[in-house]
Formats: structure tokens, C-alpha cells, sequence
């Protein structure tokens, strides 16, 4: 086995499918063409691995390179970039200030989504270059924060019937969403819709309580 495959054969996320930031580290990892496991946690019931792993916040999604953790999403989104830098792409700009920016408006994301949605649409509308991400022409740090939120963005639309991303009101959002979507590496970790709204109509008590393990 070459050393290569040495360091990927041995990455494990521990996490859950539906939750967006367990996503953005699986479209991360996708990205950079890792190996990688996902060990699903069941709703509800910590595992010893995840609370031995991330005994301060006891949070999805947790990263493991042989054995070592890493946890919390958007550092470990940085550590893949880190980790595998001589592996294209690279996930934040070269640029200190770019990185800080791109930093800077990923955990705004975090923080006020649906307010970061309305905000970074005037990114978009206001790109006089037509790049095709909000990193430039390929997928970066800020698209993946926002776009692993796109699953149950959609799936909201089809179970409350209403158009978030609507293409004749937000037309370059709704296409970059699309673009994003496309792209393999998120194609390979983002779920079909039909499954967020199957998981949302079979687990409508337990959504809300399980989305405070993810962070």
C-alpha cells in the first residue's frame, strides 16, 4: 500500500446523514479525494467513541485521522484543507485576508442563517467578474459552509411548498445552488431530497431534539 493510501485508508467521520455539517466535512473530504468512513451515530444515543473523541461539546460531526480527533465542522473543513494541501483543490484562498474574509463569513453562516442567505446574495448579485462560487471558479471554504445547507433548504420547499431559492427572484443564488449541487464531490455526499423529507416526516419529534448535536 503506498504511503498515500496509508494516510486516507484511515479517516473516519463520526456523524449522522442528515445533518449539514456532518456534509460539509463529506464534500470536503470529497474535494480533496480522501478515503474516507462515515460512522453513523444514532439519534439519541452518544457513542463511547464520539464522547471519548469530543468529551468537551460531545458533537457530530468528529473527524479521525489514525485515532487523533478533530471536531467542530468548520475547523475541521481548515484541517482537511491543512492536512492535504498538496491535494487540489485548495479549499481557502492563498491570501491571508481572503482566508480571514472567507473565515470570517462561513461562521456568520453559522451563526445567522438566514440572514448570512440574504447577505451573501448581494455577494452574488454584486460580482461584476461571473465567477461561478463564492471562492472563485471552483469550490471553496464559503461555499461549502453555506451549500451543505441546501439538502433540507430544498426539502423545506417541498414539504411546506414555498421557493426559497426561487430562480425568477434570486436567479444567481438559484444558480449557483444548482452548480453546487452538480458538482461531484457534493453529488457523492449530499443525500437526495426524497430522503431528508422522508427522514423529516418519520422523525418530526426527533429533529429538533437531535439538532442540538450538531454543531
Amino acid at each position: 500500500m503506498s504511503s498515500e493510501k496509508q494516510e486516507t485508508a484511515s479517516v473516519r467521520v463520526l456523524g449522522r446523514w442528515p445533518s449539514p455539517f456532518v456534509i460539509r466535512v463529506l464534500i470536503a473530504l470529497g474535494l480533496k479525494g480522501v478515503d474516507h468512513e462515515l460512522v453513523e451515530e444514532a439519534v439519541g444515543n452518544k457513542s463511547e467513541l464520539l464522547l471519548a473523541s469530543n468529551p468537551v461539546h460531545k458533537k457530530i460531526p468528529v473527524l479521525l485521522q489514525h485515532g487523533r480527533p478533530v471536531s467542530e465542522s468548520l475547523i475541521i473543513v481548515q484541517y482537511v484543507d491543512e492536512a492535504w494541501a498538496s491535494q487540489a483543490p485548495a479549499l481557502l484562498p492563498s491570501d491571508p485576508y481572503a482566508r480571514a474574509a472567507e473565515r470570517f463569513w462561513a461562521q456568520y453562516v453559522d451563526d445567522k442563517f438566514p440572514t448570512a442567505i440574504r447577505v451573501l446574495r448581494g455577494r452574488l448579485d454584486g460580482d461584476k467578474d461571473g465567477k461561478d462560487y463564492f471562492g472563485g471558479d471552483g469550490v471553496g471554504y464559503l461555499d461549502i459552509a453555506l451549500g451543505s445547507h441546501l439538502g433540507w433548504i430544498r426539502a423545506v420547499e417541498r414539504i411546506a411548498e414555498i421557493r426559497l431559492l426561487d430562480a425568477a427572484k434570486v436567479p444567481k443564488l438559484a444558480a449557483w445552488a444548482d452548480r453546487f449541487c452538480a458538482h461531484p464531490a457534493v453529488a457523492d455526499a449530499m443525500p437526495e431530497v426524497d430522503r431528508f423529507v422522508e427522514f423529516s416526516v418519520k422523525n418530526d419529534g426527533a429533529v429538533k431534539a437531535a439538532s442540538a448535536n450538531y454543531k
